[in-house]
């Protein structure tokens, strides 16, 4: 597993396509499941060599394009899912050699200001990847101060969540929240001038709001568990991680059940 700090906003661009290649071992005949399609970075390099298969797998109806063009050119040894994580197990049953999982938010997402992932958009807040219960815009004007504090502290980390929370608030009282542009506003209102500091001011809010709406956390912990049930003896869980939330949350799996210190059910792996 990898860990990236340098930006908390960051692409499905297969960043580190060669160690993923490397790590999978595909010198014989492999089976993978990609669990974040995207634009089909990684199955694409898979399906280069001629002995292998994969399953895809992306909760956002914009790859589907990119899916179908593989499905035709690859119509024995490709096969896409329009799943969340926690579907992971109602795709096919066979057996894989190896999962893996590209966390964060995609270029294909957040290049698109329609959907108002990035902070530079002035579009409607939405902030969905695809099959939700929920959105930005529902969830910025109908949390409560409390609750928006929580997510924002939690899942954005950040420090000056108890202002930010307020502010949005206090301004969804005057008039409803709806563009994205309006919660660049309050939070720019709501932060402290910090000169040395790169990284925009918005950016873990947008981040916290995003988790929050897609439910990420929980789908990377539903994910994680079915990919276990899909692995052969032997067979590996790759996992890029961008977030310390999520990297925790891997760490802990990989550190409590590969190695069998607590395995609970027999299809969880014997090796990392």
């Amino acid at each position: 597993m990898n860990k990236q700090t340098s930006s908390l906003e960051v692409s499905h661009f297969p960043v580190m396509l060669n160690e993923v290649i490397k790590i999978s071992s595909l010198s014989s005949s492999k089976k993978f499941i990609d669990c974040t399609f995207g634009g089909g970075g990684y199955s694409k390099e898979i399906l280069k060599l001629s002995n292998t298969t994969v399953q895809a797998i992306d909760r956002d109806r914009k790859v589907i394009k990119f899916a179908k063009e593989l499905e035709l050119k690859f119509p024995q040894r490709f096969k896409f899912y329009q799943k969340k994580f926690s579907q992971l197990d109602t795709i096919s049953k066979e057996s894989v050699d190896a999962v893996i999982f590209d966390l964060g938010l995609s270029s294909i997402q957040l290049d698109d200001l329609e959907r108002g992932f990035s902070f530079k958009s002035d579009k409607k807040l939405n902030m969905t990847m695809g099959l939700n219960e929920m959105s930005a815009l529902e969830v910025i004007n109908n949390l409560s101060e409390k609750d928006l504090k929580s997510v924002i502290k939690i899942l954005g980390e950040e420090k000056e969540a108890t202002k930010i929370a307020k502010n949005i608030v206090k301004q969804r009282k005057i008039k409803k929240i709806t563009n994205t542009i309006d919660l660049v506003k309050i939070i720019e209102k709501s932060k402290k001038i910090n000169y040395a500091n790169k990284i925009n001011p918005c950016t873990k809010t947008f981040q916290a709001i995003r988790i929050f709406v897609n439910k990420e956390i929980t789908e990377l912990i539903h994910g994680v568990i079915n990919a276990t049930k899909k692995l052969k003896p032997g067979g590996k869980i790759l996992v890029i991680s961008f977030h310390s939330i999520e990297d925790r949350i891997v760490k802990y799996f990989f550190t409590n059940f590969s190695k069998n210190q607590s395995k609970p059910s027999r299809y969880l792996p014997e090796n990392q």
